[in-house]
């Protein structure tokens, strides 16, 4: 980080590469932002200093932006987060294996479905049940996935807009997440934080009629999708207001341990989903869509299109569920399956009556293994596994560290939203005040993934 005030205190760090149009992209490490303020007091400079956040319409949740201005004019720019910690990995330490899924679905909360994904691919890798997956659950988890990338893709584009005072374009981008959010209720039960993934499968299958539901919501969303390239690409000011703007070259994306939309904007089309396959990706037909411009409008155009690829492959896994019919959607092994395959009672709340009356009527058995798999949970193999997925917003990681118990000795996520947060300074800090809006915008952030 570096500042453009002549005398003022600049941040440890060095040039790591210069491209063709002569914005540098810098590799920073600094002192504490009150050992700035003491340095400019001792100098006598007067510096204006202002808070953007936590509190602020246009930080994507609860994140503070500490933004040193000149005029109009960012010198300096850092982000503080922590605000909205929720402690989700320590909690899960004292939850069974299973019930850890509903801890990490509320990390980001845009995208719920990814972390449910890349925690059950975890805890089955180290169970040593990968290929012991029924495969109507593996092609359902990708449906889920994928519908949830088109789903957070039009949350930031709907946002994005709505930031720089397109209030169409909002209404248009969360009228079309309804059509998805209308398909997770049908097939889930809930909006958001779903827990529908679980270790060994889904929770249930999908209910019928929900397959032709999904083929009638992509022809809305694909109206809606271009109503939105209308609004958004041809229009001058959004690209005055884009172009340019929030410039993060390669080398840059490189050195900051970027994914996602914003190292594809740079030109590199590095995709978990291509590079490390995982629930079948490999037999799956879609392209991983890059730009070259390095900056937010790049970033928009590779999010419009991921969009479209993403309901490419939803349209081949309705193809795939049609063809193979129902079948099992847990894994076989009783010790591990999650009783979750039952009819819901009649007012749309618990057990029905005859799953209960199977349980508690017919075998003592089937009673005493539903109350200790419920309460104690299974048992996982000692070691460690690291399992990464691509989320919406880049390269999502957990590492799980099991001691031989029915908890998780040690759960840390790599969030792509805490590492992508490192480019605020050098995306901001030469710029405008008001581009740190876009800046901030077409990183994607969700702070309850930053956070944790």
């Amino acid at each position: 980080m570096t500042s453009s005030t002549p005398g003022a205190p600049r941040s440890t760090g060095h040039i790591v590469d210069e491209d063709a149009t002569g914005i540098p992209s810098f590799e920073a490490a600094g002192g504490d932002w009150s050992e700035i303020a003491e340095e400019a007091a001792r100098l006598g400079e007067e510096r204006i200093v202002v808070n953007m956040g936590p509190q602020h319409p246009s930080t994507h949740g609860v994140l503070r932006l500490m933004l040193e201005i000149d005029g109009e004019t960012v010198t300096e720019a850092r982000a503080g987060v922590g605000y909205l910690h929720t402690g989700i990995e320590k909690n899960m330490e004292f939850r069974t294996w299973t019930q850890g899924v509903t801890y990490c679905t509320r990390m980001d909360y845009v995208a719920p479905i990814s972390s449910e994904a890349v925690y059950c691919l975890a805890v089955e890798k180290l169970l040593g049940i990968t290929n012991d997956i029924p495969e109507r659950a593996t092609v359902i988890r990708v449906l889920m996935m994928e519908l949830n990338r088109i789903s957070s893709h039009l949350v930031c584009l709907a946002s994005g807009g709505n930031e720089l005072g397109a209030t169409t374009i909002m209404m248009s981008g969360f009228t079309a997440r309804e059509e998805v959010l209308k398909i997770f209720e049908l097939i889930t039960g809930l909006r958001m934080n779903h827990a529908y993934l679980r270790p060994g499968g889904v929770a249930q299958d999908i209910p019928p009629g929900a397959l032709d539901t999904i083929r009638e919501a992509l022809v809305t969303i694909k109206r809606y999708m271009r109503q939105l390239e209308d609004l958004m690409l041809g229009n001058p000011i959004l690209q005055g207001r884009m172009k340019g703007v929030g410039y993060l070259n390669l080398s840059g994306c490189m050195a900051l341990g970027m994914t996602g939309p914003v190292l594809r904007s740079a030109g590199l089309p590095y995709d978990v989903r291509k590079a490390a396959p995982y629930c079948g990706y490999e037999t799956y037909d879609f392209e991983i869509p890059v730009a070259e411009t390095a900056d937010a409008w790049g970033r928009m155009i590779v999010r419009i299109e991921e969009i479209y690829q993403s309901m490419r492959i939803v349209e081949q896994t309705v193809d795939r569920l049609q063809a193979s019919g129902p079948g099992p959607v847990m894994v076989a092994d009783k010790k591990i399956a999650w009783p979750a395959q039952l009819a819901i009672g009649s007012d749309g709340m618990g057990n029905s009556l005859d799953h209960i009356r199977e349980i508690m009527g017919t075998s003592m058995e089937a009673l005493i293994h539903h109350f200790k798999l419920v309460t104690e949970g299974f048992r996982v193999p000692a070691g460690q596994v690291y399992q990464s997925v691509e989320a919406p917003r880049g390269e999502l990681g957990v590492h799980l560290v099991s001691d031989g118990g029915t908890k998780p000795y040690r759960a840390h996520f790599r969030d792509p939203s805490f590492n992508n947060l490192q480019a605020v300074s050098v995306m901001c800090e030469g710029g405008m005040l008001a581009d740190v809006v876009v800046a901030v915008a077409s990183l994607d952030p969700v702070l309850g993934g930053v956070d944790r």
